[in-house]
């Protein structure tokens, strides 16, 4: 007859490695890597928060400069640079990330039996005779005695054993910059003005002509740019100061407003339409622009 295949190793096998926690053992890693990614968005924005801007107490936001003072065509001036154009921003990103997973599983299953078997045989026979003359009589007794015994012994191991492994690799680095953040870098690098030490004063023209058709051409537009690059449109707080040179022609003399010119606010600048002929000179600190009105 033939023997019956032990499936038991089989069996074994087979729940140990249903038993095994794929989920947890290859999820685990994924979702620390996710969790991983959120924190270092959140280390992007805290350190642009923290670092390229500046919060006033209503809560709104302003940028961060950095102003700079150097030496252009002989002459001093002063640069403002947004922080956030200057500084690295940190973009880590997680690239790739590699999950190397090894199960060894192994079991195994014996069987011994042994039999033993024993017949033992006793055999014993009488005979008796008697009698007299012609007459004998004769009598036979046997005894027959059969034992056997009969010794079994089974003996079954099953064995099994699971072992795995797991490897992590994961990998970082610089990730590109954001669209969004790209183009807000790109403006900012063209609000990188360069202003010089003072401020800047322009005026539209250095000749005006009262008699002009053209009402444009009866005045001067001033602009004034302080340091920080921020244009002062109100006359009253641009301390922008109007003389007129004296009939001897040694000496600039305070225009009066109202007789020889007027004066009014335009963003980002100041309109101001002269009245009267004469040199003026308009100034702003040490920053000072002459203006020939004539007829």
């Amino acid at each position: 007859m033939a023997s019956t295949i032990d499936t038991t190793p089989s069996s074994v096998a087979t729940s140990a490695l249903q038993a095994i926690p794929f989920g947890s053992i290859i999820g685990g890693p994924l979702k620390a890597c996710v969790e991983a990614q959120a924190d270092a968005a959140m280390t992007t924005w805290n350190f642009i928060k923290e670092v390229g801007l500046t919060e006033d107490k209503n809560g709104n936001r302003k940028l961060n400069y950095v102003s700079f003072s150097y030496r252009k065509n002989g002459r001093d001036c002063h640069i403002n640079v947004p922080l956030l154009t200057i500084v690295p921003i940190p973009y880590i990103a997680i690239r790739d990330i590699d999950i190397a997973f090894k199960a060894k599983i192994s079991a195994a299953a014996s069987t011994s039996e042994t039999k033993k078997e024993s017949l033992a045989v006793d055999f014993s026979n009488k005979t008796k005779v008697s009698g007299g003359g012609l007459l004998v009589r004769a009598s036979t007794e046997f005894n027959v005695g059969v034992s056997s015994k009969k010794d079994s012994t089974a003996t079954r191991d099953s064995k099994y054993s699971v072992e795995y492994t797991m490897d992590v690799a994961v990998k970082a680095g610089q990730d590109d910059i954001p669209a969004g953040m790209a183009k807000i870098l790109e403006i900012l690098n063209e609000s990188v003005d360069t202003i010089e030490n003072g401020g800047e004063l322009h005026v539209s023209s250095q000749v005006v002509r009262l008699n002009s058709e053209d009402l444009s051409q009866r005045g001067v537009y001033i602009t004034y740019k302080d340091e920080e690059g921020y244009y002062i449109s109100k006359s009253s707080e641009a301390g922008i100061t109007i003389k007129k040179l004296a009939k001897d022609g040694g000496t600039f003399e305070s225009a009066i407003k109202g007789e020889s010119y007027d004066i009014s606010d335009d963003e980002p600048g100041m309109v101001c339409m002269f009245k009267e002929t004469g040199t003026y000179q308009i100034a702003k600190g040490e920053k000072r622009v002459t203006v020939h009105v004539i007829e």
